[in-house]
């Protein structure tokens, strides 16, 4: 029989990026879990929600012992139809959890799910280690110079128009050509005000709708040309469950099946609100990954 040469591993683990956490480099080459953590009466997955400080702690310790890198802590429900709520409010339902998390398990990294200046400020202050910004700095001229003068690594997402219109469709000729572009000024800008570490987020289900989610999710090799680490926030969200004709709580599934289509498009972190499937599917895709195939 005539030799046959031996294909390589068919998919590759996502580009070899670090970020600084304080006196710590995260290797992002093999890919990290953020875990969700809502201190909202009203986000759009009930089990995500932990206003209460002990069932914040009982879901933090279910997350760590899970294998979740980062817990992302927000107190600002960015649901369609969501109240807005003051910043007092806000800094009421965050600092507590944060600070309490960091007493009880110092060694995984927070983010802070905020928009506000005055939020970020105060959690990093309270041990958070990251600032996610779901308004990729629009909705606080003042988050870019904030978050640089922290020097905390910032997740930036992509939204059209900022937050009140966040949730509207809109027409996209090539969807994740055009949100890479659109994520490219606002890393620039964020640049020029020095920040260092910054990670994109194509911010599905906001500023676009069904199937441009589906298109952007299948496309999001594009977004390397960011040179940025890329978080994939799909978790359970109307993309899937709209789709499956489910709830929310039914859309696990759904869910895994489309975060590994994300690690194989580049995602280097995968934000989720369940912590075990993600860390399995990671296991897997990283075995697809091994050399030794």
């Amino acid at each position: 029989m005539p030799d046959f040469p031996v294909p390589s591993a068919p998919f590759q683990l996502p580009p070899s990026y670090s970020i600084r956490v304080g006196n710590q480099i995260i290797d992002l080459s093999q890919p990290k879990v953020m875990g969700i953590l809502n201190a909202t009466p009203d986000s759009f997955f009930a089990g995500s929600r932990a206003m209460i400080l002990e069932i914040a702690l009982e879901k933090t310790g279910k997350m760590v012992n899970e294998g979740a890198d980062i817990l992302d802590v927000g107190g600002y429900s960015t649901r369609p139809g969501a109240t807005d709520i003051p910043l007092s409010e806000e800094l009421e339902r965050v600092l507590p959890i944060i600070e309490a998390i960091k007493m009880q398990f110092p060694e995984v990294l927070i983010s802070i799910d905020t928009f506000r200046s005055e939020v970020a400020i105060a959690a990093v202050k309270a041990g958070a280690n990251l600032v996610n910004d779901i308004s990729g700095g629009q909705a606080d001229e003042a988050i870019f110079e904030t978050v640089a003068n922290l020097k905390v690594p910032y997740v930036l997402m992509h939204i059209r128009k900022g937050l009140s219109e966040m949730h509207k469709s809109y027409d996209y000729v090539d969807v994740a050509l055009e949100v890479t572009k659109e994520l490219q000024v606002r890393i620039d800008r964020a640049r020029k005000a020095g920040i260092v570490d910054i990670l994109a987020d194509p911010g599905f289900g906001f500023s676009k709708a069904g199937s441009q989610n589906f298109e952007l999710l299948a496309q999001l090799n594009v977004l390397e040309m960011l040179d940025v680490p890329i978080v994939a926030g799909i978790s359970r969200k109307s993309m899937i469950h709209k789709t499956l004709n489910v709830n929310p709580e039914e859309a696990l599934n759904g869910t895994t099946a489309l975060h590994m289509a994300a690690l194989m498009k580049g995602a280097s972190v995968l934000r989720v609100h369940d912590v075990k499937e993600a860390r399995q599917t990671i296991q897997l895709f990283e075995k697809l990954c091994s050399p030794e195939l």
